[in-house]
């Protein structure tokens, strides 16, 4: 198979595809539909930016020059006993029905997330007390060093709060295995039920696009808390505030670009910094062009994370 055979966009607008709603124009964008089809472009494309929902990113709207992969097409999932495989384009909610139909718990926590299983496991997302690496036994990887297909076990993904191997760099999830607990349908639809609920109460629906929480939580803290202590819920810059129900979310107004996002997490950032002298590490990754302030301001929020 060759690259030209994978379906391609060029001068694509991400805007769309993104949770936010904010984005510019990207010089290529892949849509692989399968494993083969990821590994092609993967070991023929020179460092392309892979997204996988786009639901926890800020994307530039000054666009992007280089090529992107999408897994959202990739989205093929397997139930094996109490094992399910799932391709990294798999979407929370459709992961977590799966399990339920099959009468397995321990995806009950994504039923209201808009990401997918790579960004998931990338990010070891989790809430209400369970993490994707709760259940994660193997994952299916490339090795862009080695540019091989390779499978490791949990216990050499390196899994932390909102940590795994992956953000090292070397390493791409293709698909990953899970082995989960057999329960009542019942008992698995009330805690489903009520994960929905909470985010309900709790966090803007997508109806208004955003891009979940802004802060990752300091060590014995809460983010939330400390955003709310220190006011910033009167907060706002152009097109873009702080979710009136929960300080760590931002939500776009009307529409916005890139800058006004950067802006408002930069006051935000700053707000917390002045009162309690805690500097917040953003759970939101930028890509993209920057403009000449969007790059003061990533130097600034995002120093603890650049190499």
């Amino acid at each position: 198979m060759e690259v030209r055979e994978i379906e391609a966009k060029e001068n694509f607008d991400i805007s769309g595809m993104t949770t936010f709603k904010v984005g510019g124009l990207v010089k290529k964008v892949y849509f692989p539909a399968n494993q083969q089809e990821f590994v092609v472009l993967l070991k023929n494309i020179k460092n392309p930016l892979i997204l996988g929902a786009c639901s926890n990113i800020i994307f530039s709207s000054q666009g992007y020059d280089g090529e992107v992969i999408s897994t959202v097409k990739m989205d093929s999932i397997e139930v094996r006993g109490t094992h399910i495989i799932a391709a990294c384009g798999v979407k929370g909610p459709m992961a977590s029905q799966t399990a339920y139909n099959s009468s397995l718990s321990g995806f009950e926590f994504m039923i209201g997330f808009p990401g997918t299983i790579g960004g998931n496991v990338y990010m070891n997302a989790g809430a209400h007390g369970q993490n994707i690496s709760d259940t994660c036994v193997e994952v299916c990887l490339y090795d862009t060093k080695s540019k091989e297909v390779i499978y490791i076990g949990k216990d050499k993904l390196a899994f932390g709060y909102r940590h795994s191997l992956l953000q090292d760099g070397r390493y791409i999830l293709l698909s990953a295995e899970f082995e989960l607990k057999k329960a009542s349908q019942s008992e698995i639809k009330a805690l489903m039920d009520r994960n929905l609920e909470f985010r309900k109460n709790i966090q803007p629906s997508l109806a208004t696009p955003n891009a979940g929480s802004v802060f990752k939580n300091p060590e014995n803290d809460s983010a939330g808390r400390l955003l709310d202590k220190a006011g910033v819920k009167e907060l706002c810059a152009d097109n873009v505030k702080v979710w009136e129900k929960h300080a760590n979310f931002i939500v776009n107004t009307g529409n916005a670009t890139s800058e006004n996002v950067l802006e408002l997490i930069y006051k935000m950032y700053s707000t917390v910094k002045d009162m309690y002298t805690i500097e917040l590490e953003p759970e939101i990754k930028f890509f993209g062009k920057k403009s000449k302030r969007e790059e003061e301001i990533c130097k600034q929020i995002y120093k603890k994370t650049q190499k």
